[in-house]
C-alpha cells in the first residue's frame, strides 16, 4: 500500500462516467496521501451494446470482470456503480468502502424542461431500465415507451438529435432566403431583409454545448419526446446544466437499489482496511444495506421491475419499495420504518412481507418471460434447428 511506498491499483470501467466516478475515488485516497492507479477493464457489458441490460444474462454484466482481476491478485480493488452490482459474490471479496452517495433520484430530462403531466399523450420516453418502464406505464399507461441504450452522453444525444436538427434546417433556410434575396435585389439597395433569428447559423452553433453539437451529427433512429436517468449520472457526467430536466419524486418513482452509490470492491485484509477507513460513509452504508437486503431476499436480480430506496430518519430507515409487473399494471408497494440498530433482520422482514403479498409471483413472472426472451433469441440465433 502507498503507506509502506505502494501504489494503490483499482479497476474501473472505461466509460466516461465510469472514469469520473472512479476519480472521485482517487482523489479522496489521494488527498490522504496513498498513490493511486486507476486501470480500465472492459466488461460484458461494455462490450455487448445491442442488448438491453436486463437480457444480458447473468447479473454482473458491469462489475465481474473487474472483481476477476481482484480475485485473480492483478489489483487491489474495483471502483462499481452500485445499482450494478450482483447480489451475491465471491466469499473473499468484500465490499471495502461506500463513499458518500450522490442524489439517488430519477430525472425527466426533454429538450424543453417539460414536466412528465405536461407530455403529449402517446409520447415517447426512452429508458433501458425494466423499473423505470413500469414506472412510467404505471403513471401514465399512454405512454410510449422505448428501449435507450448507450452512456449518459450518448443518450443525451439521442433525445436532442431529432429537435436541434430540425432547428438548424429551419435556420440554415432562413438564413439561405435572406441571402437569395439579397442576391436578388437590385445593385446598391441598402433594404436590410428580415430574419427571425437574430443570429447567423454559425453563431448559433459556435453557442452550442459540445453535447449538442455530437447530437447534429447523429442519425436519429428514434425522435424521443423524453428520456430517463439517474441524476447522479447526469451530475457526475457535467452535463447537468447543459440540460432541462426535472426531479422524479422518489416516493413514487423509487429508485434501484443503490442507486447513486459508488462500491468499492477488495480482497479482506489490509488493502480492504485501508480502503474503508479513507472512503466509507457509514450513514450510505446502512441505507444501500437496507436496500440491497431487500433486493437479495426477493431474488429478482435485475430481471424484475424493483424499486428499493432507503433514508435514515432520526434512529430509523425510511424504506419505499415497489414491485411491478413488467406492464406496470400491478405494483406490490410498502413504505416502512426500520430500526437502524437491526436494519438488516428488519429488511429481511420487510421482504418476507412483501412476498407474501404478491411480489414473489410478479418476480417468477419476470423471470419466465425474462427466460422465454433468452430461448427465443437463441432459437433465431440458429435459424430455428
Amino acid at each position: 500500500m502507498s503507506k509502506h511506498g505502494t501504489e494503490l491499483r483499482l479497476a474501473t470501467r472505461g466509460s466516461d462516467l465510469a472514469l469520473r466516478q472512479a476519480g472521485e475515488v482517487k482523489a479522496a485516497l489521494e488527498d490522504r496521501r496513498f498513490a493511486v492507479e486507476l486501470v480500465e477493464v472492459a466488461t460484458t457489458g461494455d462490450e455487448i451494446q445491442d442488448e438491453l441490460i436486463h437480457r444480458l444474462g447473468k447479473t454482473g454484466a458491469f462489475v465481474r470482470s473487474l472483481d476477476q482481476k481482484v480475485l485473480d491478485g492483478e489489483l487491489d480493488g474495483a471502483i462499481h456503480s452500485m445499482k450494478d452490482m450482483p447480489t451475491d459474490s465471491p466469499e473473499e471479496l468484500v465490499v471495502a468502502a461506500i463513499p458518500e452517495r450522490a442524489s439517488a433520484n430519477d430525472v425527466l430530462v426533454t429538450p424543453d424542461g417539460k414536466e412528465l403531466d405536461d407530455l403529449p399523450e402517446g409520447a415517447t420516453v426512452g429508458t433501458s431500465s425494466l423499473r423505470r418502464k413500469a414506472q412510467l406505464l404505471n403513471y401514465r399507461d399512454d405512454l410510449n415507451v422505448e428501449p435507450l441504450r448507450g452512456n449518459v452522453d450518448t443518450r443525451a444525444e439521442k433525445l436532442l438529435a431529432p429537435s436541434l436538427q430540425r432547428e438548424h434546417e429551419r435556420r440554415t433556410e432562413a438564413e439561405k432566403e435572406k441571402q437569395s434575396k439579397k442576391a436578388m435585389s437590385q445593385k446598391g439597395h441598402k433594404k436590410e431583409y428580415e430574419n427571425e433569428f437574430d443570429r447567423t447559423v454559425e453563431e448559433w452553433f459556435n453557442g452550442l454545448a459540445e453535447v449538442e453539437r455530437r447530437a447534429l451529427e447523429r442519425e436519429v433512429e428514434t425522435d424521443y419526446d423524453a428520456i430517463v436517468l439517474a441524476q447522479a449520472g447526469l451530475e457526475r457526467s457535467g452535463l447537468a446544466h447543459h440540460l432541462d430536466y426535472v426531479e422524479l419524486p422518489s416516493s413514487q418513482f423509487v429508485p434501484a437499489p443503490g442507486q447513486g452509490a459508488l462500491a468499492v470492491t477488495a480482497l479482506d485484509g489490509e488493502p480492504a482496511e485501508d480502503l474503508n477507513t479513507v472512503l466509507d460513509h457509514p450513514r450510505t452504508r446502512v441505507e444501500t444495506t437496507v436496500e440491497r437486503t431487500i433486493l437479495a431476499e426477493l431474488g429478482g436480480g435485475c430481471v424484475a421491475p424493483i424499486g428499493v430506496h432507503g433514508l435514515i430518519q432520526g434512529e430509523n430507515v425510511h424504506v419505499d419499495v415497489q414491485v411491478f409487473s413488467q406492464d406496470g399494471s400491478e405494483v406490490i408497494e410498502a413504505n416502512r420504518d426500520v430500526p437502524v440498530e437491526n436494519h438488516v433482520s428488519a429488511a429481511k422482514a420487510l421482504a418476507d412481507d412483501l412476498a407474501a403479498k404478491g411480489a414473489d409471483d410478479l418476480i417468477e413472472a419476470a423471470k419466465a418471460d425474462n427466460e422465454e426472451r433468452g430461448a427465443k433469441r437463441e432459437q433465431g440465433a440458429s435459424g430455428g434447428k
